[in-house]
């Protein structure tokens, strides 16, 4: 995997802080780092990179290298990366690993709060001054989310963060998994397969979503699996917008399929003006933020820099992508 030439060409394609990018260049004097974002001055870079650390990324870029052995991505998903000339090649291709797992998780807490205590609508009327108590002294509109029921789609990193941090506040676990050829954890009541999703859904009060997107997950939530859910019943989304039949969703919040949506992730990012998201009381709209916090540029460098030098002394990397499986 090492390079036999004296020096390493890193490219960094997104804004990443100087005194990160110091971080980077002092790991070793064999590394140098060359930084942009803008399309023009990527291409001109990645030709004689060996490395890349991927915001930024396209097919163009690709094709554009002569020497990239390894993509690091600054982020979870590798789905924007997966060009079949990107799966066919020798390139490795890692994640960030863990450092998304404890926002996101955190995340999916605040959402499900938000629509237990009706933050969401109390938070707009305090911009209106209204005073509204949902049922006064009754509190008929306000839960608890001990006792509820959480179905967590994709028991992987970020997945196991929400189930450990959903049964401390007293709530019954349903996950589903890929390979479930390892003991369940004290913290899931009930480990299911894939292919029984619709228990999950018709069981759960809040179903959220931290599957990768791939081949067999896009569009996995649509109408069938909408009409499955409880009517009381909250859709999370953090992993992928395309997950999610968008249309099919707007309909079911229309109709009362389901109670709510918590949404960080859309079919199309930004999501576009028009979409009938923006005016619904029922769904919390975040801009794919949920992996973010203050800590996140300084874990992700130190990732980065551990597997540089993995790289350096010709060492397997962490967190590598399985390119066919897309995670």
């Amino acid at each position: 995997m090492i390079s036999t030439l004296n020096e390493v060409e890193i490219l960094v394609s997104f804004d990443l802080p100087s005194a990160y990018v110091k971080k980077i260049e002092d790991v070793s004097p064999k590394f140098t780092v060359q930084k942009s974002h803008k399309k023009k001055e990527l291409l001109g870079h990645i030709k004689n990179a060996e490395i890349l650390f991927a915001g930024v990324f396209s097919l163009e870029m690709f094709l554009a290298a002569r020497k990239l052995k390894w993509i690091q991505i600054a982020g979870a998903g590798a789905d924007r990366f997966l060009f079949p000339e990107v799966v066919n090649s020798q390139v490795i291709i890692t994640n960030s690993g863990d450092i998304l797992s404890n926002p996101a998780s955190e995340h999916v807490i605040a959402i499900m709060l938000s629509f237990c205590r009706k933050l969401h609508s109390l938070i707009i009327n305090q911009a209106e001054k209204k005073w509204e108590r949902y049922g006064g002294y009754l509190g008929e509109q306000f839960e608890e989310l001990s006792g509820k029921t959480i179905g967590i789609v994709g028991l992987g990193r970020i997945g196991e963060k929400v189930a450990k941090k959903a049964k401390s506040l007293g709530m019954k676990v349903i996950a589903t998994k890929r390979n479930l050829s390892a003991p369940k954890p004290n913290y899931i009541d009930k480990l299911l397969n894939r292919e029984n999703l619709r228990e999950l859904l018709k069981k759960s009060d809040f179903v959220v979503l931290t599957v990768p997107l791939t081949k067999e997950t896009e569009g996995l939530i649509g109408e069938a699996q909408l009409r499955c859910m409880k009517k009381t019943s909250y859709l999370i989304n953090i992993s992928r917008g395309k997950i999610v039949q968008e249309d099919e969703l707007i309909k079911a919040l229309e109709e009362g399929w389901i109670a709510g949506a918590g949404l960080d992730t859309f079919e199309e990012e930004p999501l576009i003006q028009g979409s009938k998201l923006w005016d619904m009381k029922n769904v919390i709209i975040t801009p794919h933020v949920a992996g973010i916090s203050r800590s996140f540029l300084e874990r992700l460098t130190n990732v980065f820099c551990q597997n540089l030098k993995l790289f350096l002394n010709n060492e397997t990397l962490i967190n590598i992508v399985d390119k066919n499986i897309g995670y």
